[in-house]
């Protein structure tokens, strides 16, 4: 039996998978990951055509695709299938000016986005003596804000957009120390950065319906570092803001995001700001176990 069932094209003695109709087919890819069912996809012609189905592929999108597409302009999209539109969804979408960006996730078809630093309100930032923006490839934006030395630290950001219903994580991307390429190899220089270890940076967000989150943390824990051998120099790290929830994508929701270390009475530096990401909760865990 089990023979009979790898052939292809249902020509051997008992029934084979070419017997299953694409009807069939479809029903149970609608049970199956994106990635799953392009594999799927190879096997026959019944597989293939279920793998083109706009049914299936509309089950995958999100239920306010629409706004997505509205993001780009109409000849982008027009007259494509329901597979080939979450394709081009699954690739970073311009928000905007393009300092933000939004996709699908490959997996489950949810939306996320990432914020850049130059969209956000940074203290000081047009002043050379304090930061510094720096070309690099290791942005999705193709750029960081670099901070050398400054007394008063305070990142300020907000983004309105109708997100799915769904829990949101909200964190930021940062490195200690300035990095460039010598000789094709990554090098990190720490001279500037110093100040992180004394006080905690506060992160905060607020919603426009009332939610609010709030968390420390001190970016240059050396003693911390020591005991558990995970240095943060060097590295870029996720720092967690907070979540939040969505439970209907209309009205949209507006989000406000600070970092901010205003202790006046020492100085900091040596840090880079790359952007705010915020995508579903169980998501942000996914990538964090795969990491490990």
């Amino acid at each position: 039996m089990g023979a009979a069932l790898s052939g292809g094209n249902g020509s051997g003695v008992g029934p084979g998978l070419g017997d299953i109709p694409e009807s069939c087919v479809a029903c149970v890819f609608l049970y199956l990951t994106p990635p799953e069912i392009c594999n799927l996809a190879r096997l026959n012609r019944a597989f293939r055509g279920a793998a083109s189905s706009d049914a299936v592929w509309e089950a995958k999108l999100p239920a306010n695709y629409h706004d997505l597409l509205d993001l780009l302009p109409p000849e982008r999209y027009r007259n494509l299938s329901k597979k080939d539109i979450f394709a081009l969804l699954s690739r970073p979408v311009p928000v905007g000016d393009g300092n933000k960006e939004v996709w699908l996730d490959r997996v489950t078809g949810r939306v996320c986005m990432s914020i850049s630093a130059r969209a956000m309100a940074i203290t000081g930032i047009e002043d050379r003596r304090y930061w510094n923006w720096l070309p690099t490839e290791e942005s999705r934006f193709h750029e960081v804000a670099y901070l050398q030395q400054i007394w008063w630290f305070e990142v300020d950001g907000a983004v309105k957009f109708p997100f799915p219903a769904d829990i949101y994580t909200i964190s930021f991307r940062l490195h200690l120390g300035k990095f460039s390429k010598r000789l094709g190899r990554r090098v990190c220089y720490f001279e500037h950065t110093h100040g992180w270890d004394i006080k905690p940076v506060k992160f905060e967000l607020s919603t426009s319906d009332g939610q609010q989150a709030s968390s420390e943390c001190r970016l240059d824990d050396t003693v911390q570092d020591e005991i558990n051998g995970n240095h943060k120099r060097g590295c870029w790290i996720d720092y967690k803001v907070g979540e939040f929830i969505v439970s209907h994508t209309d009205p949209a929701t507006e989000v406000r995001f600070s970092m901010k270390q205003i202790d006046c009475t020492h100085s900091k530096g040596g840090l880079c700001v790359d952007a705010v990401y915020i995508v579903p909760s169980d998501l942000r865990q996914r990538k964090r176990r795969v990491l490990k």
